[in-house]
């Protein structure tokens, strides 16, 4: 198995076990035995549990917003609900039981500032997107409407874990068109 193949594996492992248990609830001896690699290989690829669950976060949200850049087509007039079905499915797909960023947040605030800091630039990101379509859209309001959207996409991913992606994504849309209309 090539190096990369392994760094790979266990990157996969990592993140469905750290969404699954928590960081806090797995160690690395479960993640070298799930990915099939021995403890050196871990070290030779991550230099601490740190590092991989730094590893794990910068490559879901690179997953995200390619997941993202794939649904939404920005120049749509129904951009902001194609981002709403868009983390729907994601959210389906990838994010069932609630949102590993904040968890991270939660996990390690004021314990390890880089993992707590790529958890929050994610978020910060997520906004910062919005300010650009809504720019885009000419949108008078546009830092009210970003905030209201990411407001909407956290708010639906905790409702996720309580009804389901299809319900809370239904409801999501519903009220990203009256935000779209009460903007225009």
């Amino acid at each position: 198995m090539k190096t990369s193949m392994k760094r790979k594996d266990l990157l996969e492992v990592a993140e469905r076990l750290f969404y699954e248990k928590g960081f806090r609830g797995v160690g690395l001896k479960q993640i070298t035995t799930e990915a099939n690699v021995a403890t050196m290989t871990l070290y030779n690829h991550f230099s601490s549990k740190e590092r991989l669950v730094e590893e794990v976060l910068k490559e879901r949200e690179k997953r995200y917003w390619s997941y993202l850049n794939k649904y939404v087509e920005i120049d749509s007039d129904l951009s902001f609900i194609l981002v709403v079905e868009a983390h729907g499915r994601w959210l389906k797909e990838w994010s069932y039981k609630g949102d590993m960023f904040l968890r991270a947040i939660e996990d390690y605030a004021g314990s390890n500032n880089e993992i707590e800091k790529i958890a929050r630039s994610h978020k910060q990101k997520l906004v910062r997107f919005f300010q650009q379509l809504a720019c885009k859209k000419g949108e008078a309001n546009q830092q009210g409407l970003a905030n209201q959207f990411t407001l909407l996409l956290e708010g639906t991913t905790s409702m996720a874990t309580l009804i389901g992606p299809e319900e809370a994504t239904s409801h999501s849309i519903a009220i990203a068109r009256t935000l779209v209309q009460q903007a225009s």
